[in-house]
């Protein structure tokens, strides 16, 4: 079941799980003084922390530690992801329970469209390649290529996606999109695609088969759900252009990464900046480190200065929802993995 509106208990007690980053200026939630108890844990702690906790404020951003605790969630009412995919948060037990899962949407939206808008212009205008030639003190001419006219596909249609779209529609991009079923209309994109390979959405409307081959740069902003899971694959790949390039925003296991490697060794596309990756932290000996065309950042395209403070202030604002009774923000729509709309 999902419910918006949660009821909370005389002094709540909330569990924090925290992790490798603290909490900025946690009294922020300690003095908060409707709670009737702030219980700070780390994974291996959160299994002897739950019963008894009303909510909990998940700090620790990819840890899997509730699924082995929740058994000990007597009276769990309200989860909190200090994150907008919660992928690791969607195993059945508590998909199941009534317990109310909201994310942090919106906090990265802006900061991940400026990255994806970097990566495009830094791809087109050779930057890395200059780097290069200016390390080893090279006087080179070069001619680079033009952003405005490029074509653009935006893999995901929630808000991170959307302000990826505009941002690249800023610069003279043609941008489409794909999303969970295909559609008209769309006030950002017009025509959605389906986030499908098969050859017809199963509304009669385009799919990535159309759209692929016409795309210059691929960008993936959609959640990790069971059908983005693996999607792009060796026949996603095979379908993009040569010269076209792959942007991963969203989650490491969307991409297939053997099979991205095996693209970029061969030249089947012609380059990829990955911000995310099947295992993280990526090991010094994985290919894509070194690979011609490969990009590599270490999942930080959101993180801009200030980034925790804001997640902070939204949870404090979920919070005095909670204890309000008020309807709270974000909720995840749990048989789908994320927030719909």
């Amino acid at each position: 079941m999902n419910s918006s509106a949660p009821s909370a208990p005389n002094s709540p007690r909330l569990v924090v799980l925290t992790g490798e980053e603290p909490l900025p200026r946690p009294e922020r939630i300690d003095d908060e003084p409707r709670l009737g108890e702030v219980v700070h844990v780390t994974a291996d702690e959160l299994g002897t922390a739950l019963p008894g906790a009303d909510a909990l404020l998940v700090w620790d951003l990819f840890s899997e530690a509730l699924a082995e605790a929740f058994p000990e969630a007597d009276s769990l009412r309200w989860v909190h992801a200090a994150t907008t995919g919660v992928d690791n948060l969607m195993f059945p037990a508590l998909v199941d329970s009534d317990v109310v899962v909201t994310n942090s949407r919106g906090i990265f939206d802006e900061p991940i469209a400026e990255y994806v808008l970097g990566q495009v212009i830094a791809f087109a205008k050779g930057f890395h390649r200059t780097w290069e030639l200016q390390h080893e003190r090279v006087w080179k001419h070069r001619e680079t290529e033009r952003v405005a006219g490029k074509r653009a596909l935006v893999v995901g249609t929630g808000p991170i996606g959307r302000h990826i779209g505009r941002k690249l529609a800023a610069v003279g991009m043609r941008v489409h999109a794909s999303g969970s079923h295909a559609r008209e209309g769309d006030t950002d994109f017009g025509t959605v695609a389906e986030s499908t390979l098969e050859e017809h959405a199963r509304n009669g409307g385009p799919t990535l088969q159309q759209e692929l081959p016409e795309a210059d740069y691929v960008v993936i902003a959609a959640p990790l759900t069971e059908s983005t899971h693996g999607l792009v694959d060796r026949r996603f790949l095979d379908l993009m252009k040569p010269t076209a390039r792959l942007v991963n925003v969203a989650r490491g296991p969307i991409v297939v990464q053997s099979d991205l490697v095996a693209a970029l060794e061969s030249g089947a596309i012609d380059g990829s900046a990955l911000d995310v990756f099947e295992r993280e932290p990526l090991k010094a000996i994985n290919p894509l480190w070194g690979l011609p065309g490969s990009i590599v950042s270490p999942h930080m395209s959101g993180d801009v200065v200030g980034w925790r403070d804001e997640l902070v202030d939204l949870f404090l604002d979920n919070l005095a929802r909670y204890l309000d009774g008020r309807e709270l923000l974000h909720v995840v729509d749990k048989d789908r993995g994320y927030v719909p709309g």
